[in-house]
């Protein structure tokens, strides 16, 4: 078993009365793909929102690394720390082309005036060439993000995070509205990014966690109700009950 990378322990956090997260505690392993599921208002997106530094924990500890305490670090310095966040709806810069997005992405971690006067040297150069390519883009280096199909900004905005090279990413519904080929590309995406880095991928699609899954985390209530196989997910009847039946 490889050590856990990320880490939260007994996590509550509340929004005027309501318990978003209720002692919500997980870990996940270096280089794992771990899939995140639960009905609406289950704490799913506070639960990302709380590993990022956008929301800071009532009680509880979260860990990254070996000896990283997340609740200590603002947001710019937990990105620094090698964690990258995707949110649903994708934001790239759509006036750009898909490389000079790239090369924005590239450049986001050193000082900004100093960088974006500079020009790319030759490894950077290559390093956004092999992300394009494996985000199924590099054909498209030249074309104006706001081009792209809905699920090519998808991909522009993962090769984004990519490019700054991150140990932990957090994926937020990344095949909503996308067609049927577009997630399944996804889906090979996500697994090739598997071992590499670690994903936590948080997905109403079911049809794709089954594509990508190998351990499930099933949230309730802001806290694990179980975690296991899709396979023991899918017949337990709790998860059942308050998911999976609906």
């Amino acid at each position: 078993m490889s050590a856990p990378i990320l880490y939260l322990e007994s996590v509550s956090v509340s929004f005027d009365g309501f318990r978003a997260l209720n002692e919500l505690s997980l870990s996940v392993d270096d280089g794992e793909l771990r899939c995140v599921i639960g009905p609406n208002g289950a704490g799913k997106t506070t639960m990302m929102d709380v590993i990022t530094g956008k929301t800071r924990p009532d009680a509880g500890r979260v860990s990254f690394g070996q000896s990283i305490d997340l609740t200590k670090l603002s947001e710019d310095r937990i990105v620094q720390a090698g964690i990258g966040r995707k949110f649903q709806r994708p934001t790239v810069f759509e006036t750009l082309t898909v490389f000079e997005n790239m090369e924005l992405a590239v450049k986001s971690d050193r000082r900004p005036r100093a960088t974006l006067r500079s020009t790319l040297d030759s490894g950077q150069v290559d390093q956004i060439d092999s992300v394009l390519r494996r985000v199924n883009l590099r054909e498209a280096h030249r074309r104006v993000a706001g081009s792209l199909s809905h699920g090519q900004k998808q991909w522009l905005e993962i090769g984004m995070l990519l490019a700054q090279e991150p140990k932990l990413i957090l994926l937020d519904e990344p095949v909503a509205g996308m067609t049927d080929a577009e997630t399944d590309q996804t889906a090979e995406l996500c697994l090739s990014l598997e071992g590499r880095h670690s994903l936590v991928v948080v997905e109403h699609d079911m049809a794709f966690v089954e594509k990508i899954a190998r351990r499930v985390t099933v949230l309730h209530e802001g806290s694990v109700l179980m975690e296991g196989s899709l396979a023991k997910v899918r017949a337990d009847e709790r998860v059942v009950s308050v998911y999976l039946g609906r």
